[in-house]
């Protein structure tokens, strides 16, 4: 089981603009805390991501998809029974949704860590989520 806690800060960016939609993206930084295993449990760690985002439609109701790729940090080099090899990972995330309105997204995502095989083992981690974000 994971909880994270990110905050985003929106770049305030449109490219291709088109009837179908538009591109934008924000920085995500997160805090994740991992729990479980019998090897590891209970690490935490850090990531930092630009995390770009193509928006369909305009209405109230806009269905997004969003993908990125940035770096984090773990409190250790193993996480529950997976062996990461160093505590510095890579971070690739993909998720779906709906936003609602200009403050609200609901959606689903999953993020990959691993350290690309700077260091073995390199057995890299997933986890799935179901989130909600507002923005103030």
């Amino acid at each position: 089981m994971t909880y994270r806690l990110g905050l985003g800060w929106n770049w305030d960016k449109q490219w291709l603009q088109s009837t179908t939609g538009h591109l934008t993206g924000y920085w995500d930084l997160g805090y994740t805390y991992w729990e479980g295993g019998d090897q590891a449990p209970g690490r935490h760690s850090l990531s930092f991501a630009p995390v770009f985002v193509y928006e369909f439609g305009s209405g109230y109701y806009k269905p997004f998809i969003e993908g990125g790729i940035g770096v984090s940090v773990f409190s250790g080099s193993a996480v529950g029974d997976q062996k990461l090899g160093s505590a510095f990972n890579f971070e690739d995330r993909i998720g779906l949704g709906v936003k609602l309105g200009d403050t609200q997204r609901v959606g689903l995502r999953a993020i990959h860590y691993s350290n690309a095989g700077i260091k073995e083992p390199n057995d890299g981690i997933e986890s799935y989520s179901l989130f909600y974000s507002h923005t103030f």
